[in-house]
């Protein structure tokens, strides 16, 4: 009989270097998985600390503070990658917004945010006090390029929304990664609208810090030409009986249009008893964008209720918009009605009647600019 010893896996098969030292970090070369699908060369300065970068600020309100980051009690989180540590150690400022405990905002608390260089760090630390419940809008400045991190923290049993929406000129950079903490029987609603720049990487991350959390990350992205989206979503379920669904949808327009949709979902050995699905849709409204789209899941243990996830890009129904033109309906009402319903799914997450159709109102707008660009021969750089 064998006296050999058996051992186990550890207990996170990809794990990743965690430092505030961009030192710690070396600088992406392509060959990367975390950055194989992103154009390097496009954002080669956000890798080395730039001595002419400003920090973005926020107009200070209830619940708001803009403050200098020395003095700041900063939420706890560690860069993950060479551009997250640089923040650490670039941004002079942080906007920090604090829902206290047991406090129910009603309405919105919309921040704007706004550069003050061409180029600029952000770091914004996000509190939900336990039993606190608030809708949290972020409109990012897309006038000036950013390399930022949002640290949201929701504390036991409170409920959070959280909508980031990227819309303005598409000649901006934009590089986000969003960490979330979600404590025991806690709510987070997480939701990206990403229409405007050039180039915009969005990197959301969630932990819960307790059973019973359970999260939504919704997606709803908008790309023509020259326009390069990324979105990379890390779902970390390392407590038992928690629940994370994730939905992303993209329209893509031009022939150099290119997004990028990575899900990863790791289920620990102790997280028994969870139920997480992951989805993405991507509609092609003409010939030459591309949509990359990669659903991972790593199980660490069988003791799930559900695990899932789906991927599928496929071309606009040129007969839907047919059928809709033959009833008299001009073909950019018609592209906006049927893409409209393509993103119902998320919007449809947006509780606030008001947001909601300020949200449906960007989108179509946008479709309305991509259609007459089309029409007239122009190019999406022109018409921004």
């Amino acid at each position: 009989m064998s006296n050999a010893t058996a051992t186990t896996p550890r207990s996170d098969l990809a794990p990743r270097i965690a430092s505030n030292d961009p030192a710690d970090h070396s600088v992406p070369q392509g060959r990367e998985e975390e950055w194989r699908f992103t154009p390097l060369a496009a954002i080669e300065d956000f890798f080395e600390l730039g001595e002419s970068w400003g920090s973005v600020i926020a107009p200070d309100g209830e619940f708001v503070t803009t403050m200098s980051a020395a003095s700041a009690d900063l939420l706890a989180w560690e860069g993950v990658d060479r551009p997250s540590a640089l923040v650490h150690s670039g941004a002079e400022q942080i906007v920090s917004i604090d829902i206290p405990a047991e406090n129910e905002v009603d309405g919105v608390i919309v921040v704007d945010l706004a550069g003050q260089q061409a180029s600029n760090y952000a770091r914004i630390d996000i509190r939900a006090g336990a039993f606190s419940r608030a809708t949290v809008v972020l409109r990012h400045d897309m006038t000036s390029d950013v390399n930022g991190v949002i640290v949201t923290d929701i504390a036991d049993q409170a409920n959070l929304t959280v909508l980031n929406i990227h819309d303005g000129p598409r000649n901006s950079r934009h590089l986000w990664h969003w960490h979330s903490t979600v404590g025991r029987d806690a709510s987070l609603l997480g939701l990206s609208i990403t229409l405007g720049g050039s180039f915009v990487r969005m990197q959301p991350s969630v932990r819960y810090a307790g059973p019973g959390g359970s999260v939504e990350m919704l997606g709803a992205f908008l790309a023509t030409d020259a326009q390069f989206q990324e979105f990379r979503i890390f779902i970390d379920h390392n407590e038992p009986h928690c629940t994370s669904n994730v939905v992303y949808k993209g329209a893509l327009s031009g022939k150099s249009a290119h997004t990028v949709w990575i899900g990863d979902v790791l289920v620990r050995r102790e997280a028994v008893g969870i139920e997480t699905y992951e989805l993405n849709r991507n509609l092609l409204l003409g010939d030459g964008p591309r949509a990359d789209s990669v659903p991972n899941l790593e199980l660490e243990t069988g003791d799930v209720v559900g695990a899932g996830h789906a991927s599928a890009t496929g071309r606009f129904d040129d007969e839907q918009l047919f059928y809709l033109q033959s009833r008299g309906i001009p073909e950019v009402l018609a592209r906006q009605l049927v893409v409209r319903g393509f993103f119902v799914e998320v919007l449809d997450k947006v509780a606030n009647e008001e947001l909601r159709a300020d949200v449906l109102r960007r989108i179509e707008e946008r479709i309305g600019m991509d259609v007459l660009d089309a029409q007239l021969g122009r190019g999406s750089e022109e018409s921004a």
